[in-house]
C-alpha cells in the first residue's frame, strides 16, 4: 500500500468538504479514512479541513495547525459526538529519549515541542465546542 496518496470515499455524503481532494500521508491516515467511510455509526467526517491556530515555542510564532480528522459520531442513542482526531506514530507521542545533543535528537525534541503545541491548542479548540480531541497511533488505530 502506498504511503501517500488520493483516497476516494464510496459515500460521498459523509464527507465535509471537497471529497475530490482527500490525501493521505501515511497508510495509518488511508486505514481511518476507510474507517470513517464505512462505518455507519460515522455520519460525517474530513480530513484536514479544519484549522486551528497556535503558538508554537520553537520559533515563537504564531502558525495554523491543519489536524487529521473531524469525526462526528453517532451512538445508538441518537446523540451525536464530535471529535478532532490526530493519527501519528507513538514516537512521537513521547518526549524522545536524550541521546545526547545529536542532530537526530535535537530533530525529535523539535518535533515533539512542536506537537505538544498544536495538540494543546487543539484541545482548547475543542473544549470551547464540546467535541474531543484524540491522538491515535499504531498502537490504538482502529482496523
Amino acid at each position: 500500500m502506498a504511503y501517500k496518496g488520493k483516497f476516494s470515499p464510496k459515500n460521498r455524503s459523509k464527507y465535509k468538504g471537497n471529497s475530490a481532494n482527500i490525501t493521505y500521508r501515511s497508510s495509518w491516515e488511508r486505514t481511518f479514512m476507510s474507517y470513517c467511510d464505512k462505518r455507519k455509526d460515522i455520519v460525517e467526517w474530513s480530513s484536514e479541513e479544519i484549522v486551528i491556530p497556535y503558538l508554537c515555542p520553537t520559533d515563537r510564532k504564531r502558525h495554523r495547525y491543519f489536524p487529521d480528522f473531524y469525526v462526528k459520531m453517532k451512538n445508538i442513542k441518537g446523540q451525536t459526538k464530535e471529535y478532532i482526531i490526530e493519527v501519528k506514530p507513538l514516537k512521537e507521542t513521547k518526549p524522545p529519549k536524550k541521546k545526547s545533543h545529536s542532530r537526530q535528537y535535537l530533530y525529535e525534541m523539535f518535533t515533539y515541542t512542536k506537537n505538544q503545541a498544536k495538540w494543546e491548542a487543539a484541545k482548547l479548540f475543542c473544549s470551547k465546542r464540546n467535541w474531543e480531541f484524540k491522538v491515535l497511533t499504531e498502537k490504538t488505530l482502529l482496523p
